[in-house]
């Protein structure tokens, strides 16, 4: 009798544990989804990779929460010669936050007045932070381009910081010459996303069934993506 009761106990736990990470998440991924979005509307700049999506969604006609996704989903594929092997928050990140972001740009108008442009960007840069907090801390596996960063990493042997710099320089220069928006809100992003989502992480933390978090540890992989 004890041990059916324990074992309807551990399985509650499990489940309850599951349950959690899983809506950490979506809702990080919906509300990184946001906080992109909130940084368009504010138009003092975007976040890196934002710039390439803009600059594209310029090109092509197609909305940036659409070519948000297909970028993720070339990404993705750029994970099968570097060996990188995708989790369920890999392939959620590709459509989740473009959808969420596309539908935030459709009930958040664009502020003009500077008096407007601060806080929104302030809000969004900050959003992102609890964002990313959330749904890495759920340990899904990385996004797309945290991923491919990671990779580049393993393959190559240089440092996170170098790796991730080169990526986002290539990727700024070429979203910004496609007329994707850089200014301030690009350099307050890059100053404050680190410490800021390292913050996060720590507060959205789930505990591994010996009570430790990977979140946290010295050599995790949130660590490293963050690592500059």
């Amino acid at each position: 009798m004890h041990q059916s009761t324990n074992t309807r106990q551990g399985g509650a736990i499990v489940s309850a544990h599951l349950t959690r990470r899983l809506l950490q998440l979506y809702v990080g991924l919906a509300l990184y989804g946001v906080s992109s979005a909130l940084l368009v509307r504010a138009g003092l700049g975007l976040e890196p990779w934002g710039v390439l999506h803009q600059g594209l969604a310029e090109l092509t006609g197609l909305t940036i929460g659409v070519v948000s996704i297909i970028v993720g989903a070339v990404v993705l594929l750029l994970w099968i010669p570097i060996r990188q092997r995708p989790g369920l928050g890999t392939v959620s990140n590709v459509f989740v936050i473009g959808l969420a972001m596309d539908a935030t740009l459709a009930l958040v108008p664009r502020v003009d007045e500077l008096g407007g442009q601060i806080p929104l960007m302030a809000g969004g840069i900050v959003l992102n932070g609890v964002a990313t907090g959330l749904y890495i801390a759920a340990r899904f596996g990385p996004g797309p381009r945290d991923g491919l960063m990671t990779g580049l990493h393993r393959l190559t042997g240089r440092s996170i910081r170098l790796v991730r710099t080169a990526i986002e320089v290539a990727v700024v220069a070429t979203g910004f010459a496609l007329g994707g928006s850089v200014g301030v809100g690009t350099v307050a992003y890059a100053l404050a996303i680190g410490p800021l989502a390292q913050l996060f992480l720590r507060v959205f933390a789930i505990p591994e069934g010996d009570g430790r978090s990977t979140v946290v540890a010295g050599g995790s992989p949130a660590r490293a993506i963050l690592r500059r």
